[in-house]
């Protein structure tokens, strides 16, 4: 096993400003996540809903925020914020063998893939512009939020040694 370390060059706490477009960033995801299911079959969208919304900010916080180094400080999307208002503290040595950590990238991997597949089996059964723009949006947010975002946060976060999912490797 071993050492468990901090990236000292990384911030003591990141700007809000990050964090209110994060979070912003973050539902608007969702919500094109829940109309691309929705072009296919409501009942979807209405499965799709409640699960983001309690994966992301709820089960995610709880098995990874909680034993994180922002733990109670502005991470890059304020979630250390809001773990320390709803849970209670874990312990940071354990952050990188969580399960969270492991099942952050599925879960978000699922709520990216399931809304792009449902709308372009809608568009194929019934083309339509709204679509175009859903799909689009979607595409333009993975690929935003899955390398220049992640790779600005995890630059500047003190997990990043010990996180297995950093976007940035030893500099």
């Amino acid at each position: 096993m071993t050492e468990f370390k901090i990236y000292e060059p990384g911030l003591e706490e990141h700007p809000k400003s990050g964090a209110i477009l994060g979070n912003f960033l973050m539902l608007l995801w969702i919500a094109l996540g829940t109309a691309g299911c929705w072009f296919l079959e409501p009942i979807a969208a209405w499965i799709y809903l409640p699960f983001a919304v309690v994966m992301v900010f709820g089960v995610l916080r709880w098995l990874v925020c909680t034993k994180c180094y922002y733990y109670g400080k502005w991470c890059p999307i304020g979630w250390g914020k809001l773990s320390a208002l709803l849970l209670k503290k874990g312990n940071m040595e354990d952050f990188g063998r969580s399960i969270g950590v492991k099942l952050a990238p599925m879960t978000y991997g699922l709520l990216t893939l399931i809304p792009l597949v449902c709308v372009v089996v809608s568009m194929i059964q019934d083309f339509a512009i709204p679509k175009v723009i859903v799909l689009v949006g979607l595409l333009l947010h993975s690929v935003y939020s899955g390398a220049i975002s992640r790779r600005s946060s995890c630059k500047n976060c003190r997990m990043r040694l010990a996180c297995p999912g950093c976007a940035v490797k030893s500099e």
